[in-house]
């Protein structure tokens, strides 16, 4: 059909949290590996509104919608860039989990990372 398949929308949106991480001086794989903190997915939803073709470039456009220290909902815009042209839009939700899969409060020291204030 020469279109992208639709689960790739949702590895670009992985891409789109780990470079959102980098972006604000953390790496994802330093959060698990010094910390012990995983992001575990408990909701994930897509809108689709044009396809992707292959080949084309993709932009993604990541943000924080809300978070609090035991969970985070990330915002995504998936884009043509060549075209400037929506692609997709969709959501995230994510709880804080300790190695052995426990739910966890965020570490203090990344929660401005997150946009957790120290009162919540």
């Amino acid at each position: 059909m020469g279109v992208v398949y639709y689960a790739n929308y949702l590895i670009w949106m992985e891409i789109g949290r780990a470079e959102y991480c980098r972006a604000a001086g953390t790496r994802y794989r330093d959060l698990e590996a010094h910390e012990g903190i995983r992001l575990a997915v408990v909701d994930a939803h897509c809108r689709y509104l044009y396809p992707a073709r292959y080949d084309d470039e993709i932009g993604v456009k990541t943000r924080i919608a809300r978070a609090n220290p035991r969970m985070v909902e990330f915002h995504y815009q998936i884009c043509d860039s060549a075209h400037d042209r929506e692609l997709a839009s969709g959501e995230t939700r994510h709880i804080f989990l300790s190695p052995d899969m426990k739910p966890v409060k965020l570490p203090e020291k990344y929660r401005p990372l997150f946009g957790v204030s120290s009162t919540d």
